[in-house]
């Protein structure tokens, strides 16, 4: 019973409802921090993804640097 309570619920995801102690622009604010958040998430995994595709390239860089001289002289 309780599921198709929650499967049938109609409101918006961010709405308020008539009960809710909740100031108008309060609400507000936190229905524009959600997004920011998700923004930010995003762009701390794609940094983080950056970073390690760099230290990647940075490896292999240095063990291009170490053995190149060594079959250049063979």
């Amino acid at each position: 019973m309780i599921a198709m309570t929650m499967l049938t619920h109609m409101r918006a995801p961010f709405e308020r409802t008539r009960t809710s102690p909740v100031p108008r622009a309060k609400a507000g604010a936190d229905a524009v921090r959600m997004p920011l958040a998700t923004i930010k998430r995003f762009l701390i995994s794609a940094l983080t993804v950056a970073a390690a595709g760099v230290a990647l390239v940075a490896i292999m860089a240095l063990k291009i640097a170490v053995y190149l001289p060594r079959v250049m002289h063979h």
